[in-house]
């Protein structure tokens, strides 16, 4: 079954590859969306691959040295395929196994890593591309559901504690510690998770950017492996 992301002025739906790359950014839409039906066992190369740790980097010459089914072999197919298409457009695809990435725990009032809501930045002109093949799909969420955090009164005094005058202002001070980088979702906030199999383009923050970054996270793995494709 497909999802129906037209009503949403955030996410705009393309139909190939090209149409994914080309299509620009306008208005509140910061985010698109390929959506794939993937045939092949996906699980079939997560059991098969070996977690050496927490967060892996998958070949592809590890991907051709699995012996795998019939169904197994459409699954690589189609990772081989994506990450020839992003490398063709430029990009630098990683395929990573993942258990899960680390957290961020030293500051109870703003967490840092990648679990809690936040957006990516670049000095140079770029975006995010993401699909995840098997556990769990990342979540984003409109920009006018959320606050940045470091405009909550109760967190900006806790960092304003932190801060030594001496190594700069403040404002540099939270960006140099990315702290400005993360948003907390308000009481009403509907995020929308992004799915197994579809190969999404997310706005990132830089100097030439025309829209509002896209306000993303990774979401709590549960216990189960990962396999996504990200650069």
């Amino acid at each position: 079954m497909k999802w129906d992301f037209d009503h949403l002025n955030q996410i705009k739906n393309v139909s190939s590859f090209p149409e994914l790359v080309d299509t620009k950014f306008s208005g509140k839409n910061n985010a698109l969306c390929w959506q794939r039906l993937l045939d092949g066992d996906f699980e079939e190369i997560v059991d098969l691959l070996e977690l050496k740790e927490n967060i892996t980097v998958v070949s592809e010459a590890d991907l051709l040295n699995l012996n795998l089914s019939k169904q197994g072999l459409l699954a690589r197919e189609i990772i081989l395929n994506d990450i020839k298409l992003l490398k063709e457009f430029g990009a630098l695809p990683t395929l990573n196994l993942l258990k899960c990435y680390e957290r961020d725990d030293e500051f109870n009032y703003i967490s840092t890593d990648v679990y809690s809501f936040h957006v990516d930045r670049s000095p140079i002109a770029t975006d995010t591309f993401l699909c995840t093949y098997f556990g769990t799909s990342s979540d984003i969420i409109a920009n006018e559901e959320v606050t940045q955090k470091i405009q909550i009164p109760e967190v900006r005094e806790k960092l304003k504690a932190l801060h030594d005058p001496e190594d700069g202002n403040f404002e540099s001070f939270l960006e140099d510690n990315f702290f400005d980088l993360h948003y907390q979702p308000n009481a009403d906030a509907k995020p929308i998770n992004l799915e197994n199999g579809y190969l999404w383009r997310l706005a990132v923050d830089h100097p030439e950017q025309q829209v509002l970054p896209c306000v993303h996270r990774t979401p709590d793995e549960n216990g189960k492996l990962r396999l996504l494709l990200i650069c």
